[in-house]
């Protein structure tokens, strides 16, 4: 990869880039710069999200098989690139299975594990099923219901919450510290703005998770 990347441009003048999936109408319909990105340049680097993006299947396990997690930017490489104020965000993602190698990332799945064997799935998919008719009862005496806000964004933060052992009903809180966490990996160069709130939310969120380990260990 060229250490200084073409960007590409798209037909209308402006960069090929994931960033158009903000635009609604691109969002309703992403396949054709889908389709563009694989046939133009399925290597490509993103000039809004300072990231390559593969798309085509066999260069995405490349990737998958070959290159490092040790790419993950290090509190002391952010500091060199003048993100030092980033520092907190970049302590809790190298401590992340996402972002571990092994023999680091395999400890840390092999434990994950344990949490998804075939018994263990089954049982959940039964409960799982109750929680969705109990969160479609709560909204069946209205007549109506937002897909999205009243069962496809609470049904996996219920789930996880219970899976994580920490209280149901903090699974808002945990859903909006999770999307201040996305946030950050996607695309927190163009919204610098937002570094304040985002770096409060993983504060709140560690802190968090350090109570809850404190409390099941008691």
């Amino acid at each position: 990869m060229s250490a200084h990347p073409v960007v590409k441009m798209g037909a209308s003048g402006a960069p090929l880039s994931l960033y158009h999936l903000l635009d609604p109408e691109v969002l309703a319909n992403p396949y054709p710069l889908f389709q563009r990105l694989r046939t133009e340049d399925p290597v490509h680097w993103d000039p809004f999200l300072h990231a390559w993006v593969v798309t085509r299947y066999q260069d995405v396990v490349t990737v998958l098989h070959r290159y490092s997690a040790e790419r993950t930017p290090t509190p002391e490489q952010l500091t060199q690139m003048g993100l030092g104020s980033m520092n907190p965000i970049a302590q809790v993602m190298v401590k992340q299975m996402l972002f571990l190698d092994p023999p680091a990332h395999t400890r840390l799945r092999s434990l994950a594990s344990y949490a998804f064997t075939p018994q263990r799935v089954e049982v959940l998919r039964g409960h799982i099923r109750e929680i969705t008719n109990r969160l479609l009862d709560d909204v069946l005496s209205q007549g109506r219901m937002d897909v999205i806000a009243d069962l496809a964004e609470p049904l996996p933060c219920i789930v996880t919450a219970e899976m994580l052992g920490v209280p149901v009903e903090d699974h808002q809180q945990l859903k909006a510290w999770s999307q201040d966490f996305a946030e950050m990996l996607g695309n927190f160069q163009h919204n610098p703005d937002r570094e304040p709130r985002i770096l409060k939310s993983v504060q709140e969120m560690t802190a968090y998770f350090r109570a809850a380990m404190r409390d099941q260990r008691l």
